[in-house]
């Protein structure tokens, strides 16, 4: 795999300090490089941008508008995506353009006259742009699903499905998900699947906190005082996390919250402020944290315990990427969320006591 690699690309390698590649890049390499429909089912945080990314990339010929589609089912996943994509594709010669709901259409047109190979957006933007004709579905040789468990939605699928349809026969398919619920009536022929989503990710660790419903504001306080923590914290309902809010910003913690009313550019600066430690705590529930991707994220806090296994997955892939440590605490409030939790993985108790997280 390594031996296809460019030069520039070992020098970013080295550079980065990456020393291995992770199971679903391995496993995927050679399929998608060979231009073959793919699967590729892995937990959040385990490197599945850049399993088809790299293949794909080394698959297009410089100057030729157009090969390569990467649809994502939100801006924020699609923004990092093309930001990545970026870091490995201008070494090489190659150029990538975003194309998102909620920007211009006319300065998105003039920027798909420049000619780029790749293409990154979210579906309802690109549909627009391909009945416009402007997308020219034809030069289209490869389409990447990202999050594909999530672009199955009804309000997504439907402008997925009618890209689809526009693209030639011989198109190459490649499929990205964490969870392994998809039917497979919605793949093409001739697709390989690789499921990795039972695979463990030991760099993570996981505890709770027994704690009383009350406390609980005044327990992530605690954690906000913490000198250099930083926490991204999950909570079930909307209301909780404006009320948590409200609560830990008044007692002076650097707190905020991703809330649906925040506007894209605010998200971008509060995103910004919380990867440079300028906030100790970022609030979010499971939809507002889509396509974030926080880099050396040390800490999940679940204020709420998931409602389930597969919701408790995607929050703890936040943490622990690509090999890093990580840690996941849950906040306990109920014997029987207890006994959930159990089921879901093999937590610790632990305890804050003057600043430090002690084990029971």
């Amino acid at each position: 795999m390594k031996t296809l690699f460019p030069k520039v690309w070992l020098d970013r390698l080295k550079q980065k300090q990456f020393s291995h590649f992770t199971s679903i890049q391995e496993a995927a390499f050679e399929t998608i490089k060979k231009g073959d429909n793919f699967l590729g089912i892995s937990p959040t945080g385990s490197g599945k941008t850049l399993a088809y990314l790299w293949p794909c990339l080394l698959n297009l010929t410089p100057k030729k508008a157009q090969q390569l589609l990467i649809l994502a089912p939100n801006t924020e996943l699609a923004g990092q995506l093309f930001e990545v994509t970026k870091t490995w594709a201008q070494p090489i010669g190659l150029t990538a353009q975003l194309f998102i709901s909620g920007s211009s259409q006319k300065r998105q047109i003039e920027r798909l006259k420049k000619g780029p190979e790749i293409i990154i957006g979210t579906p309802g933007r690109l549909f627009e742009l391909v009945k416009l004709k402007k997308i020219k579905m034809m030069n289209v040789n490869t389409i990447v699903l990202d999050e594909f468990d999530e672009l199955l939605s009804n309000s997504q699928y439907h402008f997925v499905k009618n890209i689809i349809k526009r693209v030639p026969r011989d198109h190459q398919m490649i499929y990205m998900s964490a969870t392994a619920k998809i039917d497979p009536q919605f793949l093409a022929a001739n697709t390989l699947r690789i499921d990795l989503s039972e695979q463990k990710n030991d760099q993570i660790s996981h505890y709770y906190i027994l704690v009383d419903k009350r406390e609980r504001v005044d327990l992530l306080r605690k954690f906000s005082n913490i000198a250099d923590f930083r926490g991204l914290v999950f909570f079930n309902s909307l209301s909780d996390l404006g009320a948590s809010e409200e609560r830990l910003q008044f007692k002076g913690a650097l707190a905020f919250s991703l809330a649906s009313d925040v506007n894209v550019k605010f998200r971008k600066v509060l995103l910004a402020k919380f990867k440079e430690h300028e906030i100790s705590l970022l609030l979010a529930t499971d939809l507002l944290a889509r396509g974030i991707d926080i880099e050396n994220l040390e800490t999940v806090i679940n204020f709420d315990l998931p409602k389930d296994k597969e919701d408790y997955l995607h929050r703890s892939g936040r943490t622990g990427r690509m090999g890093k440590a990580g840690r996941v605490i849950t906040f306990i409030t109920h014997p029987e969320e207890l006994k959930t939790l159990k089921k879901f993985t093999q937590a610790k108790e632990v305890y804050l006591k003057n600043q430090v997280l002690q084990q029971k």
